[in-house]
């Protein structure tokens, strides 16, 4: 397969022709001679990633010389409903989905030694790490695995995809557990927006010595929304690593947002297709927490939330324990094994918490105020949160209320990342 760096040369991003074009061409080498094809793009979470169009466009180019199989990158998330598939992956029949399962599906093939864990986390963390992935990715029969994605600022390995899309979208429980951990005890303000952090070695360790050997390619966007349009502006195809680097560097360039004015109020909207979880909602919380002031406030409209985690047991264990802190909960896993079980739990209740430095005020349509509250959020109804922060009024960036309370309001924190300029 050709590998390259394709970049728009207009502020509209690619075209759907464009990227037809620089994927055929990318396939004309071995297009003829392949029989089965794996792709993994992400689930509807990542709608905006356009990982949708380029996997219709692969189907449409393959489908008929060879049998595509598609396994959407679930990690924990809940597998994607027909009309998710339908507005993203229109035109591939729902039938062809497959639905990975982190806790049933998966092989172990190696370790992660725990003497590299401790030198990559400088000294916090030196358990070894199981490597997971489902077994499908090394079903021999595969002429080709294509691992499709965007890259953007994440908080557990620093910048999205690549081989997380393997380790954690198609891997198991040790690794999504631990991975998560890792990145909680390094900080993620430490690694947000960022390239070869503790998270993303340990990957690139578990690719270089135990999965070589699979035809895997990755192909990597780097996008944005402005109004809900999503704009292509780059596309990475290859194994090599330099064009995952290259992409980091565009997606620093176009999702994130360094501001000179921290935040003393600010208004996140999720979007009610997208949003159903507070484990996916917190990207509002992970996304902003740098650039919100010491003593400020977090307001996140959710109408479509309705509960706390993707997982049923996960879901349980939020409501058991609530966002009650770093400090708290390392205690908290200390002492209870469910939740020392479930470390990617416990990193999310770090993650999504506030530490005593600002507020989160949770706006629901579906949870109630005792089960916000429980928790650890404040709570507002979405119907009256909307009455004072109403979205069809309010601009991405700074407003000024009719009583003159100055917000900052963003429409998708999953698009970005908004730090202090002088702490990143």
């Amino acid at each position: 397969m050709l590998s390259k760096s394709i970049y728009a040369d207009t502020t509209e991003g690619l075209s759907e022709a464009r990227i037809r074009q620089e994927l055929e061409t990318a396939l004309s080498d071995v297009r003829a001679s392949l029989k089965k094809v794996l792709i993994l793009p992400p689930d509807y979470t990542r709608f905006h990633s356009n990982a949708g169009l380029i996997t219709r466009l692969l189907y449409e180019m393959l489908h008929e010389g060879c049998q595509v199989d598609i396994m959407p990158a679930l990690g924990t998330h809940v597998p994607v409903s027909k009309a998710e598939w339908e507005h993203m992956f229109a035109g591939i029949p729902y039938e062809k989905m497959i639905v990975h399962s982190w806790r049933d599906d998966v092989t172990k093939i190696g370790v992660v030694p725990g003497e590299f864990v401790n030198e990559v986390s400088e000294g916090l963390v030196n358990d070894p790490i199981d490597v997971e992935v489902n077994k499908r990715l090394l079903d021999p029969s595969y002429d080709l695995i294509l691992s499709v994605g965007q890259v953007v600022p994440h908080e557990v390995v620093g910048m999205a995809n690549r081989n997380k899309n393997i380790f954690v979208g198609c891997g198991g429980s040790s690794m999504i557990n631990s991975s998560h951990m890792l990145g909680a005890f390094y900080g993620l303000e430490r690694v947000m927006g960022k390239d070869h952090t503790p998270v993303r070695r340990v990957f690139d360790y578990a690719e270089e010595h135990f999965l070589m050997q699979i035809p895997l390619c990755y192909i990597l966007t780097v996008t944005d929304a402005p109004g809900g349009k999503i704009r292509t502006h780059g596309l990475f195809i290859g194994r090599e690593r330099k064009y995952f680097e290259d992409a980091v560097a565009l997606a620093q360039q176009k999702n994130l947002n360094l501001v000179d004015k921290t935040f003393k109020k600010v208004v996140v909207l999720l979007d009610e297709t997208e949003f159903k979880s507070t484990w996916l909602g917190n990207k509002s919380v992970y996304r902003t927490r740098m650039a919100i002031s010491d003593g400020g406030e977090l307001i996140v409209l959710a109408p479509g939330v309705n509960k706390f985690g993707e997982d049923p047991s996960i879901d349980k264990l939020i409501r058991k324990y609530g966002y009650c802190g770093r400090e708290k909960v390392l205690s908290l896993v200390k002492e209870h094994e469910d939740l020392k079980a479930n470390l990617s739990a416990a990193a999310h209740l770090i993650h999504g918490s506030g530490d005593g430095r600002f507020s989160i005020t949770y706006c629901t349509r579906h949870l109630s105020k005792e089960e916000v509250e429980g928790v650890c959020y404040g709570y507002i109804p979405y119907d009256e949160a909307v009455k004072r922060y109403d979205p069809a009024k309010l601009k991405d960036g700074w407003n000024t209320l009719a009583d003159g309370e100055e917000i900052y309001y963003i429409s998708n924190p999953a698009l970005g990342l908004w730090a202090d300029r002088k702490k990143f």
